[in-house]
């Protein structure tokens, strides 16, 4: 059996993210990460993705791989599940 190539193209997006070079933490929390600590860690990393040339791409990503954790595209994992419910 053999694997299809890499469809590097299909990435190229992320060489331009204004995350690029982030701590991928800034993102991501940890299991018992609740309440203010959690609240400013997504803030941060919401005001990162705002700035971001390749927004709607990180978050289509985000989507189309299902991904369950962490903030891509400027949403959380919960308002991601909202707008896959939702549409």
């Amino acid at each position: 059996m053999r694997l299809p190539p890499a469809l590097a193209e299909s990435w190229d997006w992320q060489l331009e993210a204004a995350c690029r070079g982030t701590d991928p933490g800034a993102f991501f929390y940890l299991d018992n990460e609740r309440g203010e600590a959690r609240g400013t860690r997504v803030r941060a990393a919401k005001l990162i993705c705002r700035s971001c040339p390749v927004r709607s791409e990180c978050l289509e990503h985000a989507l189309d791989s299902h991904e369950h954790h962490g903030v891509w595209g400027g949403l959380t994992e919960e308002e991601r599940r909202v707008l896959r419910s939702s549409g």
